[in-house]
């Protein structure tokens, strides 16, 4: 998923002269099933140290290390980009590093050793890159699969731009309208009964060659609407209750994205105390519409004036109000063994947004567009 190993400079201590952790280290997590890590390691500009994360079971793409320290005997890594962390010790030796992996509510032990030129693994190519499609292009699917979904689960499943495979799993054709023209439940008028009720999975491929961008994915799905659903529509504009998103008043605390591409990557993993929303190389357009389409009961109005794409993550406890009613369920809250008292919840979404990213959503009734539905139907068979 990850097609760049970009080195992020990082700072170290000088507590521990003596050793040096400048080198390869490779270990097997133990993750449901045996994943091989390799972690390069190497001196930065600034004296410290700067690292590259590999999964070489999952392919040959490097995972930057945002952050590492190594402060007497302790090595710790941060990698934002997938919310992972790493602390471990140096043995008195200075070959191996005992510590535990942490992604999520369920951390797991690693232990990384020196790796020497007979014993270092090898680190498959990383996967070949499809050139993005021309920005000027115009583009439709050529081939798309519609088949009804009969699992009965109440929301989207997944929606995602592989390269150059689209598919979504369990998808109503209201999912499909949010996500293509950026407007959530309340905006959307004159909607069938079957709207949110029918669920489809889709699989389709671009006309066009090269990996398209997100505007040009929604461009795709608006043409799909249009072939096989029928959709016709018009605008309109209704004052409704909506949430503004702005900036805190200490401050946003984003990250320029390290992981530039044509496509965005937001999405849910399981966190301590809660739910950890993951966001990558995403702009705040991007954001907001995720929040209304698949998280909020309302429209989502972006008011940060924030340019650019961001990396960032925060970690809630979702409600009953959040996810159409039905949140994903947080993980088990873990024990602490030295006091044996439980992890505490992780703060509201509202509290989260303010505490974590600097960002506040404030509830307030405003204009919005709308969409007035003219015409649908059922999509027609494959």
């Amino acid at each position: 998923m990850f097609g760049f190993a970009a080195q992020i400079q990082a700072e170290s201590s000088t507590a521990n002269r003596g050793q040096d952790i400048a080198d390869t280290w490779q270990g097997t997590l133990h993750a449901g099933k045996d994943l091989r890590t390799v972690v390069k390691i190497s001196k930065a500009d600034d004296g410290g140290y700067k690292a590259v994360f590999y999964r070489i079971d999952q392919g040959g793409d490097g995972l930057p290390v945002t952050k590492i320290t190594f402060d007497g005997t302790t090595v710790k890594m941060t990698l934002t980009m997938i919310g992972g962390t790493y602390e471990g010790k140096l043995s008195s030796d200075g070959k191996t590093i005992t510590g535990t992996w942490s992604q999520g509510a369920n951390p797991l032990p690693l232990k990384l050793t020196r790796a020497t030129p007979e014993t270092e693994w090898t680190i498959p190519p990383p996967a070949p890159r499809i050139p993005p499609m021309d920005a000027n292009a115009d583009p439709r699917f050529e081939v798309a699969t519609i088949k009804p979904n009969e699992s009965a689960a109440p929301r989207l499943q997944g929606l995602t731009m592989n390269g150059r495979n689209f598919r979504t799993r369990n998808s109503s054709m209201g999912d499909l309208i949010h996500f293509a023209y950026d407007v959530q439940t309340k905006q959307i008028v004159n909607a069938p009964e079957w709207m949110e009720k029918d669920r489809y999975d889709i699989a389709a491929v671009p006309e066009e060659q090269g990996v398209p961008n997100a505007a040009q994915v929604k461009i795709m799905i608006r043409k799909l609407l249009a072939d096989r659903f029928k959709l016709t529509f018009h605008h309109d504009k209704k004052e409704l209750s909506a949430y503004l998103l702005t900036v805190a008043k200490d401050g946003q605390k984003l990250t320029p994205t390290q992981r530039p591409g044509p496509q965005p990557g937001i999405g849910f993993r399981p966190g301590t105390g809660g739910l950890t929303l993951m966001v990558m190389n995403a702009t705040m357009a991007d954001f907001t519409g995720f929040l209304q389409v698949l998280v909020l009961d309302r429209p989502v109005v972006d008011e940060t004036g924030l340019k650019g794409n961001f990396d960032f993550q925060c970690t809630f406890t979702p409600d009953e109000s959040q996810f159409n009613g039905h949140p994903p369920m947080p993980p088990p809250q873990q024990t602490d063994t030295t006091n044996t008292s439980s992890a505490p919840s992780a703060p509201s979404l509202y509290d989260a947004f303010q505490q974590q990213l600097g960002l506040k959503l404030s509830a307030k009734k405003t204009s919005v567009d709308v969409i007035v539905i003219d015409h649908v139907e059922r999509p027609s068979e494959n």
